[in-house]
């Protein structure tokens, strides 16, 4: 594309950082990402996608990326004493690991410049995408992946007194098993998943993980959802973290990237400053995403602090699940 002379910086190659750079490279804007890490590895993710569409994905370049995903059509919700709802949904069980390889081959197929355990400083004309901003909050994220584990349907999610966790059908027969519980002095090492899923009560899911084949461990601590206070130019976490037991997250970070691509050409253009380009990119994201943002921390804040009552209104059938879910959608 003629006259896009300005070069773009992403710093962070999680799912927003190089849904964007590739986008960015589609239209011949020169783009280098820097990574901390390396590809491919394991994230705390509940790799459940749900909500971003055919036409987002299409728009950013990247319209095959979730081939070979599994289908996931119906999820039932657990509590320590057994079954409490069964929910419909629509979305994709694909591992972190293959999707975040599968990106980074494209970004570099389309000739970006990948520079793998990098960290640089955010600062103006940077697009942040570092993931999650560290704050010390109350939550740990925890997450595995497990062979020869049979599920109720594609999705469980089960509710705890310090958390919840959900169980998810992704690529090749695995399962992956992630959750979030709050921080307690005395959790800690490969067994944190267990320790976390025993002291919230929920011993008979913390045994059917065990007897299968667990491995890939990781975790995530000092964190809160919501609003985050990413510099300018923030996209992906960095800007917004919804609420895990939405399904919604890696959704987002890829919108988020579609949020930040128009803003982004016109910098590369020259006809925006970085000022004027970092503020359309949070007014994007703020218009995008505010509603679904304020919904689940409403119904996170009730999962969390009141869950024998959330599960007692769901056994009734006097939750609004499909009312709840299709606002967490748009």
């Amino acid at each position: 594309m003629a006259g896009l002379t300005q070069p773009v910086t992403i710093a962070g190659g999680g799912l927003a950082g190089l849904s964007l750079g590739i986008a960015l490279l589609r239209r011949g804007v020169e783009v280098t990402l820097h990574e901390a890490g390396s590809y491919p590895r394991h994230r705390v993710c509940g790799e459940f996608i749900s909500g971003v569409t055919p036409a987002t994905l299409a728009h950013l370049g990247i319209p095959d990326c979730l081939a070979g995903a599994t289908a996931i059509t119906r999820s039932r919700w657990f509590d320590a004493s057994g079954e409490i709802l069964r929910v419909p949904v629509s979305g994709s069980g694909l591992s972190r690991w293959t999707l975040d390889q599968r990106l980074q081959d494209e970004f570099s197929k389309s000739g970006g410049t990948l520079v793998v355990r990098s960290r640089i400083a955010s600062g103006p004309g940077i697009v942040w995408a570092g993931g999650r901003v560290r704050t010390g909050g109350k939550w740990i994220g925890l997450k595995c992946h497990v062979r020869d584990l049979a599920l109720a349907d594609g999705l469980e999610m089960h509710i705890g007194s310090n958390g919840y966790v959900g169980l998810a059908r992704v690529e090749d027969g695995v399962v992956n098993v992630c959750g979030l519980f709050r921080a307690e002095s005395g959790i800690g090492g490969r067994d944190a998943l267990f320790q976390c899923l025993n002291r919230g009560g929920l011993s008979g899911l913390a045994e059917r993980i065990s007897r299968a084949d667990p491995d890939s461990f990781c975790a995530v601590a000092g964190f809160r959802t919501g609003r985050q206070s990413g510099p300018p130019g923030a996209i992906g976490d960095a800007a917004f973290m919804i609420p895990p037991f939405t399904g919604n997250g890696m959704s987002m970070a890829i919108e988020s990237a579609e949020c930040a691509l128009d803003p982004l050409l016109e910098f590369a253009a020259g006809t925006a400053t970085w000022d004027q380009a970092s503020s359309q990119i949070a007014r994007r994201q703020n218009e995008r995403f505010s509603r679904r943002m304020r919904v689940a921390g409403t119904v996170h804040a009730f999962l969390t602090a009141r869950p024998a009552l959330v599960a007692a209104v769901a056994r009734r059938r006097l939750l609004p699940v499909t009312w709840m879910l299709r606002l967490l959608r748009v």
